[in-house]
């Protein structure tokens, strides 16, 4: 069963955020709070995380992944951010926004669309998400901890262990996260297009 660590969702503390980071650069699976309910991720290059997450989640091969990143920088090192998309993305991170970008070398093509090459990226608003993509020193790749068959996500650490707490080796306790998705904005054919209507805003677009 799944370790929880209560981790202060405003002061996370270095040394519980530093045995997750061990944990996933170890090959683990994780579930950690954002500002839009759980998530579950592992590194980047792990490729029995990603047939874990689809397993858990009842993925297709056509799912978007996403990088968890902690800032733009981080984001544009992964996905190709041309001028069009720049100022607007820019604008709304960080926040509730998923945003489905062309994936740059840098991005493993097992995690990538497998015909439009393409991956979704996103920066959350949520201290301990943060503190734990920068203890990684990478993205993580992260899927939104929504179980076959539910209407909504996960959103208290003590259900996470109930449903899932066999399948991921540690739970991270920080607060109630968000409890909505994120809203998901495609870039992939030029102007953005909304792919769904979640916690961010949709009016501008």
């Amino acid at each position: 069963m799944a370790e929880i660590l209560e981790i202060h969702p405003d002061n996370p503390q270095p040394r519980l955020i530093r045995k997750v980071a061990e944990v996933i650069a170890s090959g683990g699976l994780v579930a950690y709070p954002t500002d839009s309910c759980y998530a579950i991720g592992c590194a980047l290059d792990n490729k029995q995380g990603i047939e874990r997450i689809t397993r858990i989640r009842d993925l297709d091969s056509k799912h978007h992944f996403t990088l968890m990143c902690d800032d733009f920088a981080q984001l544009g090192q992964f996905v190709i951010v041309d001028n069009s998309a720049f100022r607007t993305i820019k604008s709304l991170t960080p926040g509730p926004y998923t945003f489905i970008m062309k994936a740059t070398k840098e991005v493993p093509r097992r995690m990538m669309h497998p015909k439009k090459h393409s991956v979704g990226a996103r920066i959350p608003q949520n201290r301990t998400a943060l503190a734990l993509v920068d203890e990684v020193g990478e993205p993580i790749l992260s899927s939104t901890l929504l179980l076959p068959g539910a209407e909504d996500p996960l959103t208290h650490a003590e259900d996470v262990q109930d449903e899932i707490g066999r399948d991921v080796d540690v739970i991270i306790d920080s607060g109630v996260p968000g409890v909505t998705p994120t809203t998901v904005i495609d870039f992939t054919e030029g102007a953005p297009i909304v792919r769904r209507e979640g916690a961010g805003p949709t009016d501008r677009f």
